[in-house]
């Protein structure tokens, strides 16, 4: 059953992130020689994709004129500034959830408030999640509780919700970007 979930989890995560393409190693390559099995593989996967999703977001969120926080892309859709109040939310509630601790009481911000505001509150966001998925395992991923409304789910849901969010979030992001003309942070030129 672990081995299906992380399988899912990964497939999930590369196809939405667009890390199938870089992942995939060509045909011709030698197979890599076996190794233990990991420890925890869900929480140890989710936290290797910490890092490349914080640095992408907060770089998104960094890379875009604070004069364009009020921009959407259509009438129906919320403006670059709903989306990083909307990201913060979401990394303390879906963090908190997956790990079982409570998420802090963070100052409430909203989608008008600074650039920088918003900014801090996306990093503090990120510090929470990566405290606490430092300190996770797998041991409680089969737990149900309560996400969206009354109804139950095994508490791995979180995780495979949080690691969607990422690359939801990073996506809207950078279309955002893009339709201001500004290359999101993954499209940026090697260093």
């Amino acid at each position: 059953m672990k081995r299906i979930l992380v399988t899912f989890l990964l497939a999930c995560v590369c196809i939405g992130s667009g890390w199938a393409q870089t992942a995939m190693a060509p045909a011709s390559a030698a197979a890599p020689q076996a190794s233990a099995p990991v420890k925890d593989p869900v929480s140890a996967s989710l936290r290797i994709m910490l890092p490349r999703s914080q640095n992408n977001i907060l770089g998104a969120i960094q890379s875009m004129p604070a004069d364009k926080f009020g921009f959407k892309p259509t009438p129906d859709q919320m403006t670059f500034g709903h989306l990083v109040t909307h990201i913060a939310d979401t990394n303390f509630f879906l963090c908190a959830k997956a790990t079982d601790v409570p998420a802090p009481k963070a100052e409430e911000v909203k989608d008008t408030d600074s650039k920088d505001k918003l900014l801090a509150a996306a990093k503090a966001s990120f510090d929470f999640c990566n405290d606490v998925l430092s300190k996770m395992d797998d041991s409680k991923l089969g737990d149900s509780i309560q996400l969206f409304g009354p109804k139950q789910f095994p508490r791995a849901m979180a995780v495979l919700f949080l690691a969607n969010t990422w690359a939801d979030h990073y996506a809207e992001a950078a279309t955002d970007l893009r339709l201001n003309g500004i290359l999101p942070p993954s499209a940026q030129p090697k260093k």
